[in-house]
């Protein structure tokens, strides 16, 4: 009876414990596309259908504003055309701009990227391009200088067109750059603007309140640590949302499309944004597969020193990168390719080869560097031959010299 007393015991402990491990699962998503990245190092650490073609509504105002940035001065004025109002199908969200108006860039970025505001968008456009069309030509060469293989665009506010889109990855792509930039990132993370009187508008009254529940502090979707980017909406699109978080030095990036409502009544972009970011920084951490100098190996120089022969390879650079903690850095085994014909003399920190490890499909490489000079060895074989060719030559001087001293009649005899 004690036995089994004793063995129930350690099986409910075994229970305990097993239940206290946390095993990383990737989060379920409901959007039809997604892709979460961590900034600095570009690391993908979550896709599903992220180089898939959709729509992406408002949140192509992402290069928008990165083009407004890159072409002009934020003091600049802008006019206000009869196309930015009038144009605009019914329906589509717009900061109630007059035709005519003369409004700074800096006040219609505000009204671009925190309300979404579409007419603003338009005047941005004929701005900078002259025309809408003019301003998506632009749009889509930028577009491909980011990298972006998979994204056409037809005007400068995601207004639907069936030939007008792009993927989650190309989105991470634009906002990824746009992030870049302090102005852009200040526009991104702004919850609430208030658009000042001008020349046809004398009033205060257009407040822009940010269309990204996740800045704004009283929404129920509020996280402190989200610091933007840009939300989207059509009924072809549904609801979109890029975001970016900031925790512990650390800043990811997601991009979600095609997004609905959940059987709870809750915002599918939210929800999955939120899985997505609470994946990207519970379950990665930074970590180093190799540090600067670390001793990757050691060879012998055959002609070395006795001394000086046995060298240690060290890495030139640390490589490193965000992991999935789960994964076992000090198992890996690395890949060593040296140059031919390593002979002494061998200098401290002359290039010897490179070592590489394949992690996820990624290759991490770094140059292998001799961690002390190696001396030649002299040569036994030498010694001898030269020894003997000394002595050689003795004989013969030896020779010449009695030769000399011998008399006359001697030599000839």
């Amino acid at each position: 009876m004690k036995f089994r007393k004793k063995v129930f015991a350690w099986f409910f402990l075994f229970l305990i414990s097993f239940s206290t491990i946390n095993f990383a699962v990737e989060p379920s998503i409901a959007s039809s596309s997604a892709i979460l990245v961590e900034s600095s190092t570009g690391k993908i650490l979550y896709e599903k259908n992220a180089y898939e073609k959709m729509y992406p509504a408002s949140t192509t105002k992402v290069m928008t504003a990165i083009l407004v940035l890159e072409n002009c001065d934020l003091n600049e004025m802008a006019t206000v055309s009869h196309n930015a109002i009038y144009s605009l199908p019914s329906g589509y969200v717009n900061a109630n701009l007059q035709k005519g108006e003369e409004i700074s860039i800096k006040d219609l970025m505000y009204a671009l990227m925190v309300k979404s505001a579409n007419d603003a968008a338009i005047v941005l456009a004929e701005h900078i391009g002259g025309s809408v069309e003019g301003f998506a030509d632009k749009m889509n060469q930028k577009a491909l200088e980011l990298g972006c293989k998979n994204t056409h665009f037809v005007n400068p506010n995601g207004i639907h067109n069936d030939n007008h889109y792009s993927t989650a990855y190309d989105l991470y792509l634009m906002a990824s750059y746009g992030m870049k930039n302090e102005t852009f990132r200040k526009y991104v993370s702004t919850a609430s603007y208030t658009l000042p009187s001008t020349n046809l508008y004398p009033t205060t009254d257009r407040i822009c309140i940010t269309t990204n529940d996740m800045i704004r502090p009283k929404s129920k979707y509020y996280d402190e640590n989200v610091i933007g980017i840009k939300t989207g909406y059509t009924t072809e699109a549904k609801n979109c949302l890029i975001a970016g978080s900031q925790k512990n030095n650390t800043e990811l990036i997601s991009v979600v499309l095609h997004s609905g409502t959940n059987a709870e009544g809750a915002s599918e972009r939210y929800v999955d944004t939120k899985a997505l970011f609470d994946y990207g920084f519970e379950d990665f951490a930074f970590a180093d597969v190799l540090k600067k100098n670390d001793v990757v190996d050691t060879i012998e120089i055959k002609n070395g020193k006795k001394n000086t022969k046995s060298l240690d390879l060290v890495a030139k650079e640390t490589l490193s990168d965000y992991f999935n903690k789960e994964l076992d850095l000090e198992s890996l085994s690395p890949k060593i390719n040296l140059n031919e014909d390593l002979l002494a003399p061998i200098s401290s920190g002359t290039v010897l080869g490179n070592v590489s490890y394949t992690i996820d499909e990624k290759e991490y490489t770094t140059e292998l560097l001799a961690s002390h000079d190696v001396e030649k060895k002299f040569d036994v074989k030498i010694l001898v031959l030269l020894v003997g060719i000394l002595l050689f030559l003795f004989g013969i001087v030896i020779l010449r010299v009695k030769f000399r001293k011998m008399p006359r009649n001697k030599r000839h005899k």
